[in-house]
Parts: structure tokens; C-alpha cells; sequence
């Protein structure tokens, strides 16, 4: 599924998770110098704040990985998870062709590419935040009914910051 034409941003997101019968909650929310700040204007914990990463294949592919604040990517899991070698962080221009979205409010959710999507394990279980398609804006979702909603692979892919 791909985001309808001519919605943007926040529009995108929502159509997208009613096409999915998702239930999501969007919110404005004042800009945040660093995860522990934002979670703070949340009132949620970091651990709660999901990163969608868009991470390039080298077959010019992408795969959303989503991953918990307080955590980062480990590169071997995430490699062996795939079957695949080398992967890598695209540029801000790669990511904003990839998904339609500019980094910093990246979410798989109404996605102009339907790349797969992988959770990090530690991530299921809970309501979590993500980005939400635009600057200023954060989502709040049920975690499983995400993973249910793209068919997503849930796995160990993390290590502590």
C-alpha cells in the first residue's frame, strides 16, 4: 500500500492508517532538543519514542527499521536479518525520495514507496510514539496493531546506545 496522490504529510499518514483499519492518534507537539525533552512534552518515556529509519539496500532497495529511543541499529543483526552484506543510512535527498517524507518526520505510515517494514523486538507489547509526516506532529499507536497493520518482521535488531 502507498500513499494516496495528492495528500501530504500528516493527510498521507491518516488515509494510509484507515486504509489499514489502524487506529492512530496524531498530536502537535512543540520541537524538542533531544529525546529525553521530548518524551518529557509527551509524557511517555523514551523507550517510547520509536525512530523510523529508512535504511538502503545495495540493490537500491529500502527497509523501514524502527527503533525504540534509547536504542540504535546494530548493523551485523539487521545484515543477517536480511541476508545482505553492506546497508546503509542514505543522505536526507535518498531518504525524502524513498519514503516522501523528510527525515525527522519518517514513518512507513502513508509511505510514497511500500518498503518493508522491521520492529525491533523490544518494541511490541505498547503504545508508542512515532513520526508523523510532518515536522511539529507526533503519532501515538498501539505497537501490535502497527506490526499486524504491515505485516512486519519483528526482530532482535538493536543494541543499547
Amino acid at each position: 500500500m502507498t500513499a494516496p496522490e495528492g495528500l501530504v504529510g500528516v493527510e498521507r499518514v491518516k488515509a494510509d492508517a484507515a486504509a489499514r483499519g489502524l487506529d492512530i492518534e496524531v498530536i502537535m507537539r512543540p520541537p524538542a532538543r533531544s529525546l529525553e525533552e521530548a518524551a518529557q512534552l509527551l509524557g511517555i518515556t523514551p523507550a517510547d519514542i520509536v525512530k523510523s529509519l529508512v535504511v538502503k539496500k545495495s540493490d537500491d532497495t529500502y527497509v523501514f527499521a524502527l527503533v525504540p529511543g534509547g536504542r540504535k541499529i546494530s548493523w551485523p543483526k539487521l545484515r543477517a536479518l536480511l541476508s545482505v552484506n553492506k546497508l546503509q543510512l542514505p543522505d536526507a535527498s535518498l531518504a525524502l525520495a524513498a519514503t516522501g517524507y523528510e527525515r525527522g518526520t519518517i514513518t512507513p505510515l502513508g509511505s510514497t514507496h511500500a518498503w518493508p517494514v522491521v520492529v525491533d523486538a523490544t518494541i511490541p507489547g505498547r503504545r508508542v510514539s512515532m513520526g508523523a509526516g510532518e515536522h511539529g506532529r507526533s503519532l501515538f499507536v498501539d505497537a501490535d496493531a502497527l506490526v499486524r497493520a504491515f505485516d512486519a518482521t519483528v526482530a532482535d535488531i538493536t543494541d543499547p546506545e
